[in-house]
């Protein structure tokens, strides 16, 4: 497998793609590409192409640890998130790049939990990757007719709730720049006209942080609450630093001692806030490279 080793810089960024979208899970994602590339590097196996050869030992590896993981999923406390990735805005194609940002977004991540393991491989492969039906079969090791059924269901499911994103990059990132200034300025009837009416915001501490135990929803109820964060970031001397999350606008919630409490991404549509997510289960943070606070369990 020389042409494989020698192709490891090329194709880890598929491979862990494929493995965070099926799982969510960035340490977890790391892990499954590891053990995939130790795989394919002892199996002497003639491959015709190293990235189908690559997408399949993943996806299949991924599966397999998704089934395994489903029972710690049912036995989280409160809301389950992803752990949050930080992306870069770039000057690639819009169009491919908004394809990308949707199918990575933590809205997006949270709706495929509602899919079976291999219905996830399946919807993964076609929508974000745009495999066709005779190499997601080889992978799935099922037919090509089975995979168009199982990829036309998982689908419908999804577009159910499928979420928007605001079309125009240039005015979403500018309704998050406003979102954050009206934050650092404890500007509530600012905020109150970016929220959505039926705005949603969703925490996630895993039972190891303070954080909501249910979604708070409505625009008045959310303002409520986020004034309340806001009062006690300040008291704190904590600030906000905005990121890209996830092909979305967010922000690192930083405490006054330095270290980072949250990550929160911004679901935008319409010219309004329609969801936040705010990650504040320090196990889920950890992997972004700072001191990260372990806050009181509520």
């Amino acid at each position: 497998m020389t042409d494989i080793a020698a192709r490891h810089d090329e194709l880890r960024p598929l491979m862990f793609s494929i493995a965070y979208r099926m799982l969510g899970q960035v340490s977890e994602a790391e892990d499954v590409v590891q053990d995939a590339w130790l795989r394919m590097q002892n199996d002497d196996t003639v491959v015709r192409s190293a990235e189908a050869y690559a997408s399949t030992v993943t996806t299949r590896l991924a599966i397999d640890h998704l089934r395994s993981a489903r029972v710690r999923r049912e036995a989280y406390v409160g809301p389950w998130l992803p752990e949050p990735l930080l992306t870069t805005p770039s000057d690639a194609d819009p169009a491919v790049r908004a394809e990308t940002a949707d199918t990575l977004s933590m809205a997006f991540l949270v709706l495929l939990e509602s899919l079976s393991p291999v219905e996830r491989a399946v919807f993964v492969l076609r929508e974000a990757f745009g495999y066709g039906y005779d190499r997601i079969a080889a992978v799935v090791e099922k037919s090509e007719a089975n995979c168009r059924q199982i990829f036309g269901r998982a689908r419908s499911r999804i577009d159910e709730r499928r979420p928007r994103f605001e079309a125009s990059r240039a005015r979403r990132d500018e309704l998050a720049r406003r979102f954050f200034a009206a934050c650092d300025q404890g500007d509530l009837a600012g905020l109150e006209r970016l929220l959505a009416t039926d705005v949603v915001f969703y925490g996630d501490g895993g039972g190891q942080a303070r954080a909501v135990r249910r979604p708070v929803e409505g625009r008045v109820p959310v303002l409520r609450f986020l004034g309340a964060l806001l009062r006690q970031g300040a008291a704190q001397g904590g600030r906000i630093e905005p990121v890209e999350v996830n092909g979305q606008p967010g922000a690192r919630l930083i405490g006054g001692d330095g270290r980072l409490v949250s990550v929160l991404t911004l679901d935008i549509a319409d010219g309004h806030i329609q969801a936040m997510r705010n990650v504040l289960n320090p196990d889920k943070l950890r992997h972004l490279g700072s001191p990260v606070a372990e806050p009181p369990v509520e």
